[in-house]
């Protein structure tokens, strides 16, 4: 009992510590996943703890709730500028892909054609898993984000339903007894089985969540429950279907506009997070030293295949005929790292070569380390490659510095307008079109919506854009449109003017937890910066030097005016809040402040 104990929370805590580490340096988390669990391996031994069929159940259902979650991030509107791409991808790409990677592996690992021909189709997936994380490092292009992200999930069920059908006809019942045309019978009856059950529960789920039958509460867990029973009554019905299923499950809940299912997506992010924390590690710990010692070289020519030959001939054959340039399809064929799919389909399937003994046991047995290693080299690096390559080809921000804001008064423009000329990119969103106008005359980018409607969040590119700054004169809204912002940018990267408000009774004030971080320190709202305007207060960039520091800039201000921003010697934008750093020699303030000899806001003289 101990023992279990001490293995289930060391597994949870080195899973939690690797997603800390990797958010905190900058790095893949797959990377930190592996390694502890490779570590962990050689502490713990799994195989007395977790038998294998349990073991395999439960990375089964945990695969599929990370498939589910997969799907409620997929959009058609995205297939607007990522179809065509996406399609060959996942169909002329993946022929691709497989077919190569088999010759690949009977030529250089000295695989038979059979296990070369299955661990081929397995290394066909990349994985929302992997995908999804490097994605939000490198900030590629809307279109390149799209592309990717749709076919790192949808290529997921159809690598695996192709090992499947691979498996089924060379080594169906231990023998060779399914031919190809049977084969073709089962591709049909996955694709109806799978489209079937999730179309249909997806319809049922929209009419049952349309009517209130189930309490918010419950609607998220109801949810994860039935896309695992959907997943498993799947497999039942059709090998290996469940996958499928429950892909199409989550992207027919994301494309209804009948019911909200944010909640439920953001919960579903929690648990997928966790579930791979896990998964990472347990599948890692099962890959001994020796296992990966035995195939290193071998490991090592594949991913220089894959990765400098393989991906790139998918790539281009699979870009014919579409949009995408040239810098595109060097970006695309420098992003396919393998995820949680392979590993878990491969441990299944070399699982089963052994039990069924015979000529191929041999071999079976180097699939796992073969596979874990080829994860660990292609996450490597393109993990640590990606973001250098997309800055040289000029296809991402991975450190966006540009800034949206939600409101347009005259501070606001004036504000834009030397950030701009600073060389930073900034976005005006208001709702009133002679705001956004006056906006446009000035030079400044603008846009006529509402920071709070789905066209904001969901339709504009906001491609070099990191951080939302919410200063409407309505408090209401501006903690909405944060709300809505932290989503796509992160909570830490959503601020709002401090609401008016603020300090009154616990009855009349916002509460903190439904609000973004306060802007430029304590008492600056609405209310102080139209005064300041009235006044005649205009933009301005201070430099600090050791002569001249930030506190001798705060007493010549006084209460003239406010610092907004500061530009780093590095370049970088930092908000001025509570909680950040005082600028330092090098850096330049950039402020809203009075003239000399010019009142200030409360009718007091102004600091000469």
């Amino acid at each position: 009992m101990e023992t279990w104990l001490l293995f289930l929370s060391s597994v949870v805590l080195m899973g939690i510590l690797a997603q800390w580490l990797a958010w905190r340096f900058r790095f893949p988390s797959i990377l930190a996943l592996l390694a502890f669990g490779f570590v962990g391996g050689q502490i713990f031994d799994q195989g007395s703890l977790v038998e294998s069929d349990v073991l395999f159940a439960v990375v089964s259902l945990s695969v599929a709730v990370i498939m589910l979650e997969g799907g409620l991030t997929l959009k058609f509107r995205e297939l607007k500028e990522a179809g065509q791409p996406v399609i060959q991808l996942v169909s002329v790409g993946a022929v691709v892909t497989w077919v190569l990677t088999a010759i690949a592996l009977h030529y250089l690992d000295n695989f038979g054609w059979e296990i070369a021909c299955l661990v081929g189709a397995i290394l066909v997936v990349t994985g929302p898993t992997v995908i999804g994380p490097l994605l939000r490092n490198v900030r590629p292009k809307r279109n390149l984000n799209s592309i990717l992200k749709w076919e790192g999930i949808v290529i997921d069920p159809v690598g695996a339903i192709l090992a499947v059908l691979v498996f089924g006809a060379l080594f169906g019942h231990g023998d060779h007894s399914l031919g190809w045309q049977q084969t073709i019978i089962n591709l049909g009856l996955t694709i109806l089985v799978g489209a079937g059950l999730g179309v249909g529960a997806a319809w049922t789920l929209v009419l049952v969540l349309k009517r209130h039958w189930i309490p918010g509460f419950l609607q998220s867990v109801v949810i994860l429950a039935v896309g695992l029973a959907l997943f498993t009554i799947s497999n039942l019905l059709q090998h290996e279907s469940g996958l499928l299923t429950v892909t199409v499950l989550g992207i027919g809940l994301a494309n209804q506009r009948v019911a909200s299912v944010g909640h439920i997506i953001e919960f579903k992010e929690n648990l997928r997070t966790l579930l791979i924390s896990c998964l990472f590690i347990v599948l890692g710990g099962r890959v001994s030293l020796e296992a990966v010692l035995g195939v290193w070289k071998e490991a090592l020519a594949l991913i220089a295949v894959l990765v400098l030959v393989i991906r790139p001939t998918s790539v281009f054959l699979s870009a014919i005929g579409t949009s995408l340039t040239l810098r595109d399809k060097v970006f695309l064929a420098c992003m396919a790292p393998r995820g949680i799919v392979a590993a878990a389909v491969s441990a299944i399937f070399a699982l089963q070569l052994v039990e069924v003994g015979g000529p191929h046991a041999m071999e079976a047995e180097r699939i796992t380390p073969l596979v874990f290693c080829v994860i660990f080299g292609t996450v490597t690096i393109y993990g640590l490659g990606a973001a250098p390559l997309a800055r040289k080809l000029g296809v991402a921000s991975p450190n966006p510095q540009g800034l949206v804001f939600a409101g347009a008064p005259d501070w606001v423009v004036k504000i834009c307008a030397l950030l701009q000329q600073e060389g930073f990119q900034v976005l005006v969103i208001d709702s009133n079109y002679a705001a956004v106008s006056r906006a446009r005359m000035a030079g400044v980018a603008a846009v006529n919506a509402s920071a709070i409607s789905d066209f904001v969040s969901e339709e504009l590119d906001l491609s070099g854009m990191g951080r939302f700054v919410a200063v409407t004169s309505n408090d209401e809204v501006n903690s909405l449109a944060c709300l809505k912002f932290a989503h796509v940018l992160g909570r830490s990267n959503a601020f709002q003017l401090e609401p008016v408000a603020t300090g009154l009774s616990e009855r009349k004030s916002s509460s903190g937890e439904l609000s973004g971080r306060h802007l430029f320190g304590e008492g600056v709202n609405t209310v102080r910066l139209h005064k300041l305007m009235d006044s005649g207060a205009e933009p301005k960039c201070t430099p600090i030097t050791e002569e001249f520091t930030f506190e001798a800039f705060l007493k010549r201000q006084g209460d003239r005016g406010i610092p907004m921003f500061i530009i780093r010697s590095t370049g970088e934008l930092v908000i001025i809040t509570t909680d950040s750093t005082d600028p330092r020699a090098g850096d330049r303030v950039v402020s809203l402040i009075l003239p000399l000899e010019t009142a200030a806001p409360d009718g007091e003289a102004a600091v000469g």
